[in-house]
Order: C-alpha cells, then structure tokens, then sequence
C-alpha cells in the first residue's frame, strides 16, 4: 500500500480538525448530551468508517479495504471495552454529568496521541525485526488470559499508579467546576476532574499494548492501523452516553474479546513462523507448513465473535432480569 506524506498530512489534519470541532461544537459548553444527539453523531461516525473502508477498497483494492475493516471491527469492541473502565472512573470520582464529556474528549484524545505514538515504535519494529511478531503473538495471549479471567473489581481509581500520584500532589475533594486546580485557604490543589483525566490517560496508555499489537496481527500497513484507531475513537464519546446503561448489560464482552485476542495471538505466531528468521527455530528458515489466516476469515471471525458476545449478553442479563421479577 503506497501512501505518500501528503496523504499522511491530509489525514492527520483532518483527524485534529474533527477533535477540534468536537470540542467547540459540543464540548466547551459543559452539557449532558441527549439521547437523539448522541445517536446522531454515533450513526454519523460510523457511516464515516465504513465509507473510508470501501475507500480504502475502492483505491488500493479489496485485501486492504478487508484489512482496515477487520482492523477496525477489533479496535471498536476493544474502544467499547473501555467505556466500562471510562464509567468505572466516572462514578468513582464522582465526575457531574455536565462535565463528563471534557474528560472524555480529554481521555479520547490522549488514547489517539499514544496510540499514534505505539503505531509508530509497531511499524518500525515490525520493518526491521521479524522477530517482533513473536513477542506481540505471546502478548496478545496473555492479555487474551488475563482479559477472560482477570479481577473485574479492580478499581483503577484507587490503584497503585493513582496512589501515588496522590502522594505528590495536593488534592481537593471537591470539584471547582470544570477547573482542574483550585484555591483552598491559600493553597493550590488540583480538583478530582484533574485526577479523573490524569487516571484515563494512564489507563489509555495500557489499553494501547492491548489495541496495536492486536490491530498490527491484522494488517502491517501503519496507515491502516492509525485509520481504524481513528475512527474507533472517533464518536466514542457520544457512544458512552448512547450505550451507557447497556454497557452493563455486556457481560460477556470480556470473554467474547478474549477470543479475539488469542485468535489474533495465534495469527501473529503462525505469521512469525511463516517469516521466521531466528537461528534457533527451524534453523533460522521460514517454517513453510505454518499456514497464513486470510483477512477474510479474520474478518468473519471477529464479526461473529463481537455478535455472539453481545447476543448471548443480553440474553443471560434477561433471563437474570426475568428470574429476579418472579421471585420478588
């Protein structure tokens, strides 16, 4: 895939320019979104993904276009999986609904700055070191583990990182409007809307080892890879209060993603084979019997995978639901 530096500029600035007018058409003035504007500007989002994959398609051909779908379909769930970490961090801080969406855009923004930043580090190392699919193959396995059978009641609010950036700075425990420092008797403290964004950075940048590695299992073309994490993020933020009450309603996503991250690990591997040129495997050869997966089946995998998920979701939050009403 050939993309020049103009289309890289022309593609970043667009990127900002859409942030940008997020922030001034929707953000600047503290409100709770409703429903109608929040799904709107979601269907408005993803219609904007799907027609710059069959872009993608049209342009530079079909195993691309498969490419950047699959690799947005992963990059969307994985998005949607935050959002329960993102509601975790608002209701522990406490954060008014009003000011929800600042800390969002906030946390939306600097996901695409480090997500950018691993894409670049992924790229580099993918073009020089065949190797590297070995590691992102063995990650991607574990977080697949830790993702089906990780503590779901870890609250990051009160985690070690949060800890102990408690422990140098001075905070208020109530909030000065949408201000991130505040004045008490004479000291400068930061409010609990700074703590709040200073926690989803830290988690967007965990959340970044999950998503490029997963993303890079699918395609290697870094364009692609920083496409589909745009438009991923992109409307995240109306999603959140459009999907806000189904969210918990998800209670198999975790294990539906889990499949999809060890389906892409083992990818990775039988990729890392295909290429493989460490001396101590195969005799530093490409070990021909390991099979290239087509994007297509990738696609169909991951479709079918994020469907059965959802489904079997909200049929067992129903079935819970409907147990609970009888036995009252």
């Amino acid at each position: 895939m050939d993309v020049t530096p103009l289309v890289w500029a022309i593609t970043i600035a667009v990127t900002i320019a859409f942030f940008v007018y997020e922030f001034f058409a929707h953000v600047r003035t503290p409100h709770e979104p409703t429903v109608g504007e929040s799904a709107r500007w979601s269907v408005f989002y993803i219609g904007l993904a799907l027609l710059f994959g069959v872009g993608i398609g049209v342009v530079s051909g079909w195993g691309y276009g498969g490419e950047y779908f699959a690799g947005y379909l992963t990059e969307k769930a994985l998005s949607i999986d935050n959002l329960f970490v993102f509601l975790l961090l608002m209701t522990s801080f406490a954060v008014p609904k009003k000011y929800q969406q600042k800390v969002l855009m906030i946390g939306i923004v600097i996901a695409l700055v480090m997500r950018g930043a691993f894409i670049a580090l992924g790229a580099g190392l993918i073009a020089n070191y065949s190797w590297i699919f070995y590691i992102f193959g063995a990650l991607l396995l574990f977080l697949a583990y830790r993702q089906a059978f990780g503590d779901d009641d870890h609250n990051p609010a009160n985690g070690r990182f949060m800890r102990i950036v408690r422990r140098f700075l001075p905070v208020s425990d109530v909030y000065d409007g949408d201000r991130l420092t505040t004045v008490r008797d004479g000291s400068r403290l930061v409010t609990p809307m700074f703590m709040t964004i200073v926690a989803i950075g830290f988690i967007d940048l965990v959340f970044a080892v999950d998503s490029i590695p997963a993303i890079y299992g699918l395609t290697e073309e870094a364009y692609i890879v920083f496409t589909a994490n745009a438009f991923a993020l992109m409307g995240l933020r109306q999603l959140f209060f459009l999907i806000g009450g189904l969210l918990e309603r998800l209670v198999y996503l975790a294990q539906g993603l889990a499949v999809i991250l060890a389906f892409i690990g083992v990818k990775l591997l039988l990729h890392a084979l295909h290429v493989n040129e460490l001396p101590f495997i195969n005799g530093g050869e490409h070990v021909e019997w390991a099979p290239e997966i087509p994007i297509w089946f990738s696609l169909l995998f991951i479709g079918v995978t994020v469907a059965v998920a959802t489904v079997a979701s909200l049929a067992k939050t129903r079935r819970d639901e409907v147990r609970a009403a009888e036995s009252e």
